[in-house]
């Protein structure tokens, strides 16, 4: 079965900060979709975030079709697309590493990211930090990343609920993220993809504002896919708008044809 991928990204600098740290990418020809939400303050948010997605699409485009020498050492559990793209996230970790160390003035920077690479009927979603990915399908959604988040530990242990969660004051704390430390662990789920799904990735400027079932409601909502990303950023911004928001949208059809956008 030939599957066709429709895609489209927006991304908003909300209503209360002064520019726009998150970064996305959206590249058909190797299905790769990827939104980044960098941190450090004034630009330098938005350096590690770009430093992030260019690295990893470059990665990708370099590696894909060619045999690969693998710098980290090949994880033999995933498929070979899987490995490609939690190598790439590495890199990217390294590369912002590397410019902090190039510069100091960026001392404190990162980002978080969340990256879904398609080959065949299986997509390979890695992600460090907050920013999300789901799947809606058949009308149920599925988180399919889990926050690394120090409100989210305590979660996962029993000790907040998800409601409290929700209203945590240090639920933005992230307990991983690109450029942090001098390693950094990825988180890698490969998922059999099917006609009909409709997969989401997104910064935390969306998920702070809406719960699940509201995102829910707007990606079953039929509309095209512009017109869904145009609603979440638009009703993120209705409940506050407190930080930069990112969405990218992913329709998969079953077809002989693939076609992207991406809106910036």
């Amino acid at each position: 079965m030939s599957l066709r991928v429709k895609a489209c990204g927006l991304s908003d600098v909300g209503l209360t900060r002064a520019h726009n740290e998150d970064y996305f990418e959206i590249d058909p020809m190797h299905r790769l979709y990827v939104v980044a939400d960098g941190m450090g303050g004034h630009s330098h948010g938005e350096v590690a975030s770009r430093i992030a997605v260019d690295t990893i699409r470059d990665f990708i485009a370099k590696t894909a079709d060619k045999d690969t020498t693998w710098p980290f050492g090949m994880d033999a559990r995933l498929e070979r697309h899987s490995n490609l793209l939690k190598m790439a996230v590495r890199k990217a970790h390294d590369h912002v590493l590397r410019e902090i160390t190039r510069d100091g003035s960026l001392y404190g920077m990162g980002t978080t990211v969340v990256g879904l690479l398609l080959a065949g009927q299986t997509a390979a979603v890695a992600h460090v930090g907050d920013s999300r990915a789901y799947r809606l399908r058949g009308g149920r959604l599925e988180q399919l990343t889990q926050d690394h988040t120090w409100v989210n530990e305590q979660v996962v242990a029993g000790f907040l609920s998800k409601e409290q969660a929700r209203s945590h004051p240090l639920k933005n704390v992230v307990t991983r993220a690109l450029g942090g430390e001098s390693d950094v662990l990825v988180d890698v789920r490969e998922l059999e993809v099917q006609s009909g799904d409709l997969f989401l990735l997104c910064s935390d400027g969306l998920t702070g504002m809406l719960s699940d079932a509201d995102i829910r409601d707007r990606l079953a909502s039929g509309r095209s896919l512009h017109e869904i990303c145009r609603t979440l950023i638009t009703d993120s911004n209705a409940r506050g708008g407190i930080d930069n928001v990112t969405v990218v949208l992913l329709s998969v059809e079953e077809d002989q044809e693939e076609e992207g956008e991406a809106t910036r």
